[in-house]
């Protein structure tokens, strides 16, 4: 695989629904697209980076030109046995796992496509469809919650998360165990809360949650784990995994029960499969999280969830939840069963809509590689 061809646009897309966590509230999606090409073959990636460095210290802008300036200066016209050999080609770049995953998933996606096969097989995958939860974000109120929490159920989603922050947390757990029993149900505090909070979060271990993802600070391993002795609920860490070392850390020092895996934060597919593989070796259950993706990067998330120890459903929802329409067609759909189907094409398996890219594009650049 040579990398001929980097093409970058950055996006907007609105949202369907206003999206609301502890960070603030959202009405579209702004993120980068990645095309590379090699021999007339494309693959795409996803950037998960936000316009804001609140989820993470990466952003739009910082992402841009992060690929733009340093990494596809390493990529462009070089060779590649396997896509699993992009990552270790940017080690000379610290950090910005988000730039870095945008382009070396696409190269996953590009090498797929040229080996005509789907992306599952290439990374491991183990199945032809993967259980779908489903992300609600902060309301406007407890009624407007259970509406929503009732609508999503009725889909068929087979997990519910909620989004909870001081002041929106036990009542709105209390509210949807009250109205729907026994439905899995986990929390997502994004960091929200300090280790002061423990007598109040341990409120939350009457409900039978599945989790508590993420309550302390991104980068706090040691504060994670002191809460975990504390409550009897599962702590799932979010923020606070960018890389398999720190992963290593976590589990060995008991800061965590469970990992959400997305591929930006850790910067990509390979790093992903590693992180997948030392939870598999620790019986540490993991799940895909979401970062309100495209179909473009949904269908990527799809392909990596069939791993094996993905045994938990994960924030993989119907396109339409999030975009209507979205950059693909067939939109991607969910069973009544709570299952979504893995796209079955080459490489990510779906078709792009070049017309809606075009029409969402606010920033555009392209960069190829010198011919001898």
């Amino acid at each position: 695989m040579r990398i001929e061809r980097l093409e970058l646009r950055l996006l907007k897309l609105p949202l369907v629904h206003f999206f609301e966590t502890s960070f603030g509230r959202i009405d579209e999606k702004h993120f980068i697209l990645v095309r590379v090409d090699d021999g007339g073959v494309s693959g795409y990636g996803e950037c998960v980076a936000e316009q804001d460095p609140y989820y993470s210290a990466e952003t739009n802008e910082t992402c841009w030109h992060i690929i733009h300036d340093f990494i596809a200066p390493r990529v462009l016209g070089a060779t590649f046995e396997h896509p699993r050999d992009v990552f270790p080609a940017l080690k000379a770049i610290r950090g910005n796992n988000m730039a870095k995953a945008a382009v070396e998933m696409a190269a996953w996606d590009l090498h797929a496509k040229q080996r005509n096969e789907p992306l599952s097989r290439l990374l491991g995958g183990t199945r032809d469809r993967i259980a779908s939860g489903v992300s609600i974000g902060i309301q406007h109120s407890l009624d407007d919650l259970l509406a929503k929490v009732e609508r999503e159920l009725a889909a068929g989603y087979q997990r519910i998360k909620i989004k909870v922050k001081p002041g929106w947390d036990v009542d709105a757990v209390r509210a949807v165990r009250a109205r729907f029993k026994s439905v899995p149900l986990m929390v997502d505090a994004n960091a929200a809360y300090s280790i002061a909070d423990a007598s109040h979060l341990g409120e939350l271990d009457g409900y039978e949650l599945m989790m508590i993802e993420q309550p302390l600070d991104y980068d706090d391993v040691s504060d994670h784990a002191r809460l975990q002795k504390k409550l009897k609920t599962p702590i799932c860490l979010d923020e606070s995994i960018k890389t398999v070392a720190i992963a290593r850390e976590a589990i060995g020092a008991g800061a965590c029960r469970i990992i959400n895996i997305k591929p930006g934060r850790v910067g990509g597919f390979g790093e992903s499969i590693r992180l997948h593989d030392l939870c598999a070796s620790c019986d540490i259950p993991v799940w895909h999280g979401g970062m309100l993706e495209s179909g473009i990067g949904r269908a990527a998330n799809i392909h990596l969830s069939t791993l094996p120890n993905f045994t938990l459903p994960g924030d993989v929802a119907a396109s339409r939840r999030y975009f209507d329409p979205d950059l693909i067609d067939p939109p991607i759909e969910i069973g009544p069963d709570g299952t979504i189907g893995v796209p079955p094409g080459p490489g990510i398996g779906v078709a792009i809509r070049e017309d809606r890219v075009a029409r969402a594009t606010l920033k555009h650049a392209v960069l190829e590689a010198a011919h001898a």
